[in-house]
């Protein structure tokens, strides 16, 4: 457990007075509760959910997490002695499997047939794979050569893939590789590709992530990180460039959506050099940045989001990787290249 995340410490550190009027964001719930984040949008942090005994069950890199129909959490990381923990939401250990996801990475959850399956990315065995709840492998999604800019499987590198609910494409994001994004049936047939590295608009700079927005119902839209760029990017689902999302000093993962809101973790800030500054941000129907649970308030000038930072007094967050948002609206955060630690719960206040 790190040895922040109480208040007696933090205020044996800084004094109170230092803390309150330093931290105006960070405030106490009963029985020396940490709260953060802004506005609306504020958690309780949940010290010591999910933690688990690293002998039977450890984890490296604790990379993306989703719940299942039956409100169980799933996470993936790249620890091959078990890729997969599921969790119910006291942080109980139910289920383990998988041994051979090396760069267990991107992991989506989708709907086809009144059942559920997962599609994890994995950045080292350079495949998407199909599987079911238990992990039986349904297909795999091979290095994408129909695309004709890809010579070997180990430039193909994917971090992320997302569902349309519509029809079932899948769209996977190489955030690691050439920084394509390409779309295939439900099937995993290759249909086009676009994006790529480079400067323009509808190019990206670190693809890591993807989502398919059906907020508007009328008119499904792409959103598709560019990371290095402090970005989020929107697209129609042909690939046609729409708009930016600016998120100026956030190195920002996977967009998730729940409900109206738009949710990311932020595995560093200010640089992408910068180790051990991540945090949460949390933006509202119209792309406005709400809520940065660990990081500075969100201020808007001139309507521009001004540049975000860490302000993380407890040291609640190292690496976030990804938010999981349940059906409480409780969150829950693995975190990558963060001491092997297990995720962390943050609950809804």
């Amino acid at each position: 457990m790190n040895e922040f995340l109480t208040r007696r410490n933090f205020l044996k550190i800084t004094g109170i007075t230092t803390a309150i009027s330093a931290f105006p964001e960070v405030s106490f719930g009963k029985n020396d509760e940490i709260i953060i984040g802004h506005n609306t949008h504020k958690y309780r942090v949940k010290v010591g959910w999910g933690v688990l005994d690293a002998g039977k069950n450890p984890v490296n890199d604790c990379h993306e997490m989703v719940e299942d129909a039956k409100g169980r959490l799933i996470m993936l990381g790249n620890e091959t002695k078990n890729n997969v923990l599921i969790y119910d939401k006291s942080g109980k250990l139910l289920e383990t499997w998988g041994t051979t996801y090396i760069g267990g990475h991107g992991l989506t959850l989708l709907n086809e047939g009144g059942e559920q399956f997962l599609l994890i990315c994995d950045t080292d065995r350079h495949q998407v794979i199909k599987t079911d709840l238990k992990g039986k492998e349904i297909f795999k999604i091979e290095y994408p050569k129909e695309t004709g800019v890809y010579d070997h499987p180990a430039q193909f590198k994917p971090t992320e893939s997302a569902v349309n609910p519509a029809n079932g494409d899948i769209f996977v994001t190489d955030g690691y590789g050439l920084n394509y994004v390409i779309q295939y049936d439900s099937k995993g047939k290759y249909i086009r590709h676009w994006g790529g590295g480079g400067d323009g608009v509808d190019k990206f700079k670190c693809n890591h992530g993807v989502v398919v927005d059906t907020r508007n119902k009328q008119n499904p839209t792409l959103i598709v990180t560019s990371r290095i760029e402090n970005c989020w990017k929107r697209f129609t689902l042909d690939g046609k460039y729409i708009s930016t999302i600016a998120l100026p000093g956030t190195y920002i993962c996977r967009p998730v959506i729940k409900g109206e809101n738009l949710y990311g973790a932020a595995f560093r800030s200010t640089s992408d050099s910068y180790p051990n500054s991540g945090y949460i941000t949390i933006l509202d129907k119209n792309d406005r940045v709400i809520s940065t649970p660990g990081g500075s308030e969100p201020i808007y000038q001139n309507n521009q989001l001004q540049e975000q930072r860490k302000q993380d007094p407890f040291k609640v967050f190292l690496h976030p990787h990804d938010v999981c948002v349940d059906s409480n609206d409780n969150i829950y955060v693995p975190q990558w290249a963060s001491r092997k630690t297990y995720p962390i719960m943050l609950e809804r206040v």
